[in-house]
């Protein structure tokens, strides 16, 4: 079964209205609540990321989704479920990378058990007052698509690390490429901007399982067609050297960058519009690309084996 599939079974035995987004709103509370589990040899391997980079990793991912809500990301907690053979060392460089990934959000708690590997479950609250809460069924025809982050950096990084050996690129470039995957950063900066150039209801996404995935869940909770410039969308002119860098931009993943729909722009990066129809239309030099649910599901990463 598929990932969304799960999803929606436990949207229907459940029957809550605060699933669906990355976040759930709790408007009685003025809060945000993510939560986010990463395990090894899915989400990071110990062969290439040390403990410090998993712990950055595994709370930045949690913030940019409090970001994509348009939250204000306040508190963490973290569980681990660590196997026998982890010792110190990796609990002090664990957290210290959480620490500087955290910044001005506090650590307040957790909880620690054994595993046979390495099982990491963060969550993450935001503050929601005096903020406009973001929702994926939220975008309205006639608005633009506004864009933050470098695309298509994580997907290749990943791949490098998982033993590609893109000759065409230095050194330096795969360096940027490996680290872009390994310590991303979530887009705090652009979540704020965000509030101060909407006023009504909007859309907005990060881009962790892939900038498609993020365009086509908004068209489809809202029932729109987005249609998209791709030589607008920001990536990193290293990878324009790879044969497959089209769907690394649009399919990559773990670039942690936002996607919104918004009705004034103001300064941010448009990449397109929101019009009437259903569906994700991609438009490069000479050509352009429909996209339905299911083309970008088969594209994007699976966590679930089918």
């Amino acid at each position: 079964m598929k990932e969304k599939d799960f999803i929606s079974i436990i949207q229907t035995t459940l029957n809550s209205k605060y699933i669906g987004d990355d976040c759930a709103y709790l408007k009685d509370l003025g809060i945000v609540v993510t939560q986010d589990n990463l395990v090894e040899d899915v989400h990071f391997s110990g062969n290439y990321a040390d403990p410090y980079q998993i712990g950055y990793k595994a709370v930045m991912v949690n913030i940019s989704d409090i970001c994509a809500s348009g939250g204000i990301p306040k508190y963490l907690t973290i569980g681990l479920s660590l196997p026998d053979n982890i010792n110190e060392n990796f609990i002090k460089e664990f957290y210290r990378g959480a620490k500087s990934a955290a910044g001005r959000v506090e650590i307040v708690g957790g909880d620690i058990t054994g595993g046979s590997k390495i099982f990491i479950s963060v969550t993450a609250i935001g503050s929601a007052l005096d903020r406009n809460i973001s929702s994926r069924r939220n975008a309205v025809v006639g608005q633009k698509i506004v864009i933050s982050g470098e695309h298509g950096s994580s997907g290749a990084g990943l791949n490098l690390l998982s033993g590609k050996q893109y000759n065409c690129l230095t050194d330096e470039e795969k360096k940027q490429l490996i680290n872009a995957h390994l310590m991303p950063s979530a887009q705090l900066e652009f979540s704020g901007k965000i509030q101060k150039c909407v006023y009504g209801k909007y859309a907005m996404m990060d881009t962790s399982d892939g900038l498609a995935d993020a365009l086509a869940a908004i068209a489809y909770e809202s029932s729109v067609l987005i249609e998209v410039d791709f030589n607008k969308i920001p990536h990193s002119k290293s990878i324009e050297k790879l044969p497959d860098y089209h769907n690394l931009v649009l399919y990559g993943g773990e670039d942690y960058g936002l996607v919104a729909s918004v009705d004034s722009p103001g300064d941010l990066l448009v990449i397109g519009e929101v019009r009437a129809g259903e569906g994700v239309k991609i438009n490069y030099d000479g050509y352009s690309e429909f996209l339905t649910k299911k083309d970008v599901e088969e594209k994007i990463f699976k966590h679930f084996k089918e």
